[in-house]
């Protein structure tokens, strides 16, 4: 059975895409929006543990993902593989600490002057959007390197995907990374409970 799911996802990636795309964007909207009971309370102390763990996991991310670029550039398919797979799982362990931290706990409004206040939103715009649209990219390439060989990739499009996800990717965590710095270390916050 699981041969015939796997040749399943092989021969359709995108609608695989499709419908992992919509799950994780269900999770995201329903805790932020609807706010779904499956998260346990935690208290600031954690929230804030939770935010310094996100932006380290998404520094190395980062690192990750441009070292798996350029292993690439190398002709290094192995070492990409390996990179780019590092930071797939890297971005599911941000996922469950940053529901968690905003389903369990909540939200942190920056609390600053004026002009580094509206440059924080554009940065946490930008970040957002970016983090939308790199979804279904960086899932179509994940599930395209995991169900096929270095060969039949040459038929897909995971080259030219990877190209613009690892950028979208890339530019999007590093302005989570930047927005979490001045939220953190530069201005001040106002803790908004879940």
């Amino acid at each position: 059975m699981a041969t015939a799911d796997a040749a399943v996802v092989k021969q359709h990636p995108r609608a695989t895409v499709a419908v992992l795309t919509a799950v994780g964007y269900a999770l995201v909207v329903g805790t932020l929006y609807v706010g779904l009971p499956i998260y346990p309370t935690i208290d600031l102390p954690t929230v804030n543990l939770l935010s310094h763990a996100i932006a380290a996991v998404n520094t190395v991310t980062v690192v990750c993902l441009l070292a798996g670029w350029r292993e690439i550039r190398r002709g290094n398919v192995r070492r990409h593989r390996a990179l780019m797979l590092a930071s797939f799982a890297l971005i599911l362990v941000f996922l469950v600490m940053y529901l968690l931290k905003t389903g369990g706990g909540g939200r942190k409004d920056f609390v600053g002057p004026t002009l580094p206040y509206y440059g924080y939103l554009a940065m946490l715009g930008i970040h957002i959007v970016l983090s939308i649209l790199s979804v279904p990219l960086v899932l179509y390439n994940v599930v395209v390197g995991l169900t096929h060989t270095t060969e039949e990739m040459t038929r897909t499009a995971h080259k030219r995907v990877g190209r613009v996800a690892v950028a979208v990717w890339a530019v999007s965590l590093t302005l989570g990374v930047l927005a979490y710095v001045l939220l953190n270390h530069v201005y001040a916050f106002e803790f908004v409970p879940a």
